[in-house]
């Protein structure tokens, strides 16, 4: 029995995630999966239930649990740490040392973006440390206001973290088109970003069949538009990777329709690539695909972990459900050109299942 921890989140979060939800127990049953649910409180949900975004039990239950599907969360909306504003995104990836975020930018089934140019990249972010203040110290933020007129943020970057999100991102290269890039800022962070790359270099070192190659963090940007088919396997630093995958996957066609994974060897959660959008919340016309899309991802990061072959039999349905879905310009949801709501998406996704 594989137990998911459902957390249903702010603004379209407990939408998104019920249209997973329902998703999850259709390829269940068409896979002979056996999956069981429990539901969680995170975010404003919590916080006026029991004066903090994420509780205790909620961070306990994820440890225990198979799996985690995470819905969006409004934490710039949040009242100070101290009043209970904890980001439970990032405490959650703290406390269950998720150290990889894991975000593919593929062109999906009809969907094309910007520059009409194709892509089929997936970027390793490292997901614990350097500039984010809000896990990378052992204790409190590692932002500081000297006097009310000047802050300083820490970055941290370490020999430990960064040779796993290496070893992670070439392991996966092998599987792909075995091409690494790494992505950093050394001519101006020759420390932190030459410890990184230091890193890369060792663990390319082990893998002779894999290319690998620098790129500065601004050059990757301008490339990423002018020819983003060359790359394969992207891996940087917590913000690099974050402000990247933003870009990749909207040049791939929408944050709509991004996943993203958060993971250890031990631990994985589910999580869409967007925000809360609180303007649609309650109005049925969220695009349910990110997150579900994660979730596939999370089915398949279960296939490595327990061995049972079904868990990829169902992260593969629902890849195919998704184009299948996306197919017909009408079924789309709003976002993407169409006219289906978020509960019809997801009813006609159910019904492309194979």
């Amino acid at each position: 029995m594989t137990q998911l921890l459902l957390l249903p989140g702010d603004g379209i979060g407990p939408e998104i995630v019920e249209a997973t939800h329902q998703v999850l127990k259709a390829v269940a049953e068409l896979h002979d999966l056996e999956l069981t649910y429990r539901w969680g409180s995170i975010g404003f949900e919590s916080l006026a239930e029991y004066g903090t975004t994420i509780t205790g039990e909620t961070i306990e239950a994820a440890r225990k649990a198979d799996g985690i599907v995470l819905g969006p969360v409004s934490h710039n909306e949040y009242p100070s740490i101290n009043e209970g504003g904890l980001n439970p995104s990032a405490v959650l990836r703290k406390s269950l040392d998720l150290y990889a975020n894991v975000r593919p930018a593929v062109n999906l089934t009809g969907i094309t973006g910007p520059t009409g140019k194709p892509m089929d990249l997936v970027i390793f972010r490292e997901n614990t440390e350097g500039f984010y203040a809000d896990r990378n110290m052992h204790s409190g933020p590692a932002e500081h206001l000297v006097t009310e007129d000047v802050s300083i943020a820490l970055r941290r970057v370490t020999r430990q973290a960064s040779m796993r999100i290496a070893q992670a991102a070439f392991k996966q290269a092998e599987q792909r088109r075995s091409r690494v890039t790494a992505v950093h800022k050394a001519n101006v962070l020759r420390t932190t970003c030459g410890l990184f790359l230091e890193c890369c270099r060792e663990v390319a070192s082990q893998y002779p069949g894999v290319v690998y190659e620098e790129q500065l963090v601004d050059s990757m940007a301008a490339l990423l538009v002018r020819q983003p088919e060359v790359y394969d396997v992207i891996v940087t630093t917590n913000m690099f990777g974050d402000i990247l995958s933003d870009l990749a996957s909207e040049l791939a066609g929408s944050l709509g329709i991004a996943p993203s994974l958060n993971s250890s060897e031990t631990h994985a959660m589910a999580q869409a690539q967007h925000g809360s959008a609180p303007d649609l919340a309650g109005m049925n016309q969220a695009n349910p695909i990110s997150l579900i899309s994660s979730t596939g991802m999370l089915l398949a990061w279960l296939t490595v972990r327990s061995g049972n072959m079904k868990f990829l039999a169902a992260a593969n349905s629902i890849d195919r459900a998704i184009s299948k879905t996306l197919a017909r310009p009408e079924d789309r949801t709003a976002d993407l050109g169409g006219a289906a709501s978020t509960s019809r998406f997801t009813q006609l996704l159910i019904s492309n299942l194979e």
